[in-house]
């Protein structure tokens, strides 16, 4: 079994053999080029922020007005994509911010994003840039989603959030209080902990109101429109999510070994917000969410073939699954366009018992 907290024997021995804060494989790419792609935009931001704005409160409102109806069903359907899932990989952009170009814009969608999906906009942020940091490193990354052996129930419970519903739901209670566990003290400074403790203040009393509505009106409807789309519309941000890193090597300094790129339709991508080039992005964590597809073309040569889609990456992905259950130190092999193949490194400790 390998200790996933951020507190424990793996992260200490990560951090003894070099793994953690080191310099990560980075591909050749000409420095103007990269200079073009990292340019900040509001444009496409501003766009497709109205267009997700717009379909929530559309199909907020036409299935509030038609509760209990199949059109509701359909309604709802699309705005819990749009609030459970969509809202995912906006506060993730506007978290590198790098959405938009002017600061405010970043800083007002990441607030409403974080809030939709429950995540503290102060832990998550110190969150991620650990996760940059030390990606799949093991007893370091906050973010590890499959531990090994990997726990197959808890992945399925999780298409609809239920698997992580709870711990989002005390830690609110608990940041609430102005508290934060050990976990989360090692890497959040101290002089932004008022920040995550007030936040989690406001979200509790917009969920006293929202439930008071509920019991006002007798109806869940209130809790369909904030609140529940956290469960029944977290689908499409999990699925996405799982291939981001699954079956793919830990405790490795190059993304292109764990991380993920999957070639997705349009409208996948936008909810995604092109994450689903998740390979350029851990490369390059600070160009656009716009400029992911033209440098997923930069790099291409260099970079492991792409998936093809949700279905050729759960082909790929559940078998690997399988067999970590019984052989934990396995990983899906990486091959690059030209059919080379990525070797993982033997991790030190193994190099030690062979020597000896």
């Amino acid at each position: 079994m390998r200790d996933y907290s951020l507190l424990g024997e793996d992260g200490r021995q990560a951090v003894a053999n070099g793994l953690s804060t080191a310099t990560w494989y980075q591909p050749d790419i000409p420095r103007k080029r990269l200079k073009e792609l990292m340019q900040r935009s509001d444009g496409p931001a501003i766009r497709d922020t109205a267009i997700w704005l717009a379909v929530l409160v559309a199909t907020g409102v036409i299935g509030a007005l038609t509760w209990f109806s199949w059109i509701s069903v359909v309604a709802f359907v699309v705005y819990g994509v749009m609030y459970g899932s969509a809202s995912d990989s906006r506060w993730h952009e506007c978290g590198h911010g790098t959405a938009f170009k002017t600061r405010w814009m970043n800083t007002v969608v990441y607030q409403l994003a974080c809030f939709m999906v429950m995540r503290n906009p102060t832990v998550w942020r110190w969150s991620h840039a650990r996760h940059h940091t030390d990606t799949i490193i093991v007893g370091r990354d906050p973010e590890v989603l499959f531990t090994r052996p990997p726990k197959l129930f808890a992945l399925a419970k999780n298409i609809f959030a239920l698997s992580e519903i709870r711990p989002l739901g005390f830690a609110m209670f608990r940041h609430a209080a102005g508290r934060l566990n050990a976990g989360e003290r090692s890497f959040i400074p101290e002089t932004v902990n008022r920040a995550a403790f007030t936040a989690a203040r406001i979200w509790l009393a917009i969920y006293a109101v929202v439930a008071a509505l509920c019991v006002v009106f007798h109806s869940i409807v209130p809790a369909m429109l904030v609140g529940l789309p956290k469960l029944y519309g977290a689908w499409h941000m999990v699925l996405c999510g799982m291939l981001q890193h699954g079956g793919l090597a830990e405790n490795v300094l190059d993304h292109r070994l764990n991380s993920r790129t999957v070639y997705m339709n349009r409208a996948s991508r936008f909810v995604y917000w092109n994450m689903n080039y998740h390979v350029e992005h851990h490369l390059f964590p600070m160009v656009p969410f716009h400029a992911l597809p033209r440098l997923h073309e930069e790099l291409k040569a260099e970079l492991p073939v792409p998936t093809n889609g949700f279905v050729g990456g759960f082909r790929e992905l559940v078998p690997a699954l399988l067999k970590q259950r019984t052989d934990p130190d396995y990983n899906i092999p990486r091959f690059l366009p030209n059919g080379t193949r990525l070797e993982v490194p033997v991790p030190t400790s193994q190099q030690t018992e062979t020597t000896q």
